[in-house]
């Protein structure tokens, strides 16, 4: 069940009403069960329902949890091929509800949390929803960041270098025990970093199954979630962290792997034929260095996985299951190495 938020309803509701046109109270909050970042609401408001997404409580890394980062990328791809929600209104005002906070629209949609998309009953729809995934993606990394106004949204080159520095520091920032798989995968891709080949774009930095929200009655997305990664960066690092998910096994995480499932019985291409579509959109023959951007995904995730360990152990955790996700760090690490080992 949902869980209700301890917030002072009737001042939000006079914020709202006097910040979002047409917004008409009295309100109702409940937050969404899942997710390790932005704590999530759904707004039930005498106007409509909506959606808040707000920074959690307590002391917060730099450059984590940056609401205020969603709301801006969402606003500029509005009019883009990219199906986003709308967003009304950035409140950073943190006296309303104790947070920085953002409203948008509620999209009546499904979530899907098993790679295999199970739940689905035809292979041709299985195969037409992986394709629309890959379009997406593809619709992502070729928005014009300069044409919506993104221009300055992220630095401009050496995205894996900057980004292995970035993880590793705050992997060190988090470390609550030395995990030596770690140590060595962090040692690899630093020694193995490809030179930087020049390509930036839009990412969503957490491209994955469980972040889009398909139409009930047909395979399309109407809204890409969670854009708390979002920047400037280079496209091969959406699209492998996506592959890198469809490698991990069953029960690791919020969502199913394929790791040992036959794709083909299921209608889901293979991770080079949804390599090859995604060349095939965007015009490019091959993909260089795959392993290392394959390796370097489970690193990030890795890192990722710490932080939340980290900030349950500290109790500022948003959902009461963070404090188990700190025993993936090790198993990730392990993967990447597998990946490497299998490519020598």
């Amino acid at each position: 069940m949902p869980q209700v938020l301890s917030i002072n309803n009737q001042q939000l509701t006079a914020y709202l009403e006097n910040q979002v046109e047409g917004f008409e109270g009295p309100i109702t909050l409940e937050k969404f069960a899942g997710g390790q970042s932005n704590p999530t609401f759904k707004v039930t408001a005498k106007s409509g329902v909506y959606v808040l997404r707000r920074q959690p409580s307590g002391k917060l890394l730099k450059s984590a949890h940056a609401v205020d980062r969603e709301y801006r990328v969402l606003n500029a791809l509005k009019d883009s091929e990219v199906p986003v929600a709308k967003v009304f209104h950035l409140c950073e005002d943190i006296s309303v509800i104790g947070s920085m906070f953002y409203l948008m629209e509620y999209c009546d949609g499904t979530v899907y949390w098993s790679a295999s998309l199970a739940e689905i009953g035809t292979n041709e729809r299985r195969s037409a929803m992986y394709n629309e995934m890959n379009r997406v993606l593809a619709a992502l990394h070729s928005v014009d960041v300069n044409a919506v106004g993104l221009t300055d949204y992220g630095k401009a080159g050496n995205y894996f270098e900057r980004q292995l520095t970035r993880w590793t520091s705050q992997y060190r920032l988090t470390e609550l025990k030395k995990i030596p798989a770690m140590d060595q995968l962090s040692q690899w891709l630093e020694d193995n970093l490809p030179e930087d080949d020049g390509r930036v774009c839009l990412v969503h930095g957490d491209f994955r199954l469980d972040n889009m929200m398909f139409a009930k009655d047909e395979p399309q997305v109407i809204a890409l979630l969670d854009w708390e990664l979002s920047t400037l960066g280079h496209p091969y690092a959406d699209l492998a962290y996506q592959c890198m998910q469809l490698r991990m096994p069953a029960g690791m995480g919020s969502i199913d792997g394929l790791k040992d499932v036959d794709r083909g019985s299921l209608g889901i291409p293979t991770e080079q034929e949804y390599v090859d579509l995604y060349c095939h959109r965007m015009g490019i023959e091959r993909i260089e260095n795959w392993v290392f951007y394959l390796a370097f995904s489970f690193f990030r995730l890795a890192a990722i996985a710490q932080g939340v360990a980290k900030r349950a152990a500290e109790g500022n955790a948003s959902n009461e299951h963070a404090n188990k996700v700190g025993s993936f760090v090790e198993p990730l690490a392990q993967m990447a190495l597998q990946v490497v080992a299998q490519e020598k």
